[in-house]
């Protein structure tokens, strides 16, 4: 471990040279991955300085304990030896974490797209309530959120996409993708019986130009007239876009902005990130027989989570893990569960490294 430790401060040393030379700024491309990559060595080399500078205070201490006489200086050696013994282990396992295989995307932006599923109207207002947990839970985190489509039903919402920028924000969101299914007793339901329905979230990575470029000859644009509520321009003028990828035949609509072009930009932008999740998702598919026992990000198919409110139970089935505090979790306060997966997470790639 020390031996790659070494070789970690001598590349973000190469790195921080790099970011010396003026001319790097004249090529963003470069520098924008230059600086990426050494703020993500910077905690480890900080971490790894600091293991160091507690190993030679031990040190020091035991050569004190070993040559020194008086008794005073002794004493206080003894006392320093204890808080610094206590210290380094601590700094080890922390820098045993901070080497383990990071997640690329973990950096980036994303977008989120909340689907109703199974469950007519009950699912539409499970999205609603999923929009706003996720709302909450990202304004606790400092993290921004713009709404880019919305498509409502009769009662709660049948679809939504929205982009989240902050600090890895793909890092705390990346295992919400899949099946969420909730258990509760519908408003219209006179009997009192529980009635079970499923939406879907996808997180996709949010991609930029100098990392994927959307081929312009391969997507078909067609304008159309808005429908639904909106205003008088919804009548009269052709301000909806659909843009429909040819080679995959993904297709993404959009009017919810009275100008052509806005919901041309929105489309489009829905479109490339799409294309780029889809073509992620497909490559750590084929890892992922590597790295079974790793969470991934869930198939948009598969059955992440079950919200029990009769029971006030959240259950995430991938980790066996069961809270009673769904009215907290509902309402924003997400981080029980989002932490719990990461550690999992972190626990087998530590088990894996151990193997």
């Amino acid at each position: 471990m020390f031996d790659k430790l070494e070789g970690v401060v001598r590349r973000y040393e190469e790195l921080t040279e790099k970011l010396a030379d003026p001319t790097l700024y004249d090529r963003q491309a470069e520098f924008k991955k230059v600086s990426s990559e050494r703020a993500n060595l910077e905690e480890i080399v900080k971490c790894f300085n600091e293991y160091k500078r507690v190993r030679d205070e031990i040190q020091d201490a035991k050569d004190i304990l070993k040559n020194e006489k008086d008794e005073d200086l002794r004493e206080m050696a003894k006392e320093e030896l204890s808080d610094l013994e206590k210290k380094l282990p601590t700094l080890k396992e922390e820098l045993s974490l901070l080497l383990l295989p990071k997640d690329p995307l973990d950096d980036k932006n994303v977008m989120v797209e909340i689907r109703a599923g199974a469950g007519g109207d009950e699912a539409s207002i499970f999205v609603a309530d999923v929009f706003r947990m996720y709302q909450n839970y990202l304004r606790d985190l400092g993290f921004k959120n713009e709404v880019i489509s919305l498509s409502e039903g009769d009662e709660g919402i049948k679809e939504v996409i929205f982009s989240v920028k902050g600090e890895k924000v793909y890092s705390k969101l990346k295992y919400e993708s899949g099946v969420h299914r909730v258990q509760r007793v519908p408003k219209t339901e006179s009997q009192g019986r529980v009635h079970t329905s499923t939406i879907t979230v996808a997180i996709m990575p949010e991609v930029d130009d100098v990392e994927f470029e959307l081929d312009m000859t391969e997507v078909r644009i067609e304008v159309f007239r808005a429908s639904g509520a909106g205003g008088q321009h919804v009548n009269t003028t052709d301000s909806a876009v659909r843009v429909t990828h040819i080679p995959t035949n993904m297709v993404v609509a959009n009017q919810d902005q009275k100008s052509q072009l806005k919901n041309k930009e929105k489309a489009l932008r829905i479109l490339r990130n799409r294309i780029y999740d889809k073509m992620v998702s497909e490559q750590q598919k084929e890892e992922a027989a590597e790295r079974k026992a790793l969470i991934g990000r869930g198939d948009r198919s598969e059955r992440i989570r079950t919200y029990n409110f009769p029971q006030g139970r959240l259950s995430d089935h991938r980790i066996g893990l069961t809270l009673y505090s769904l009215d907290k979790i509902i309402e924003g306060d997400l981080s029980p569960v989002t932490d719990a997966l990461i550690a999992h997470n972190r626990a087998e790639l530590l088990k894996g490294q151990e193997d």
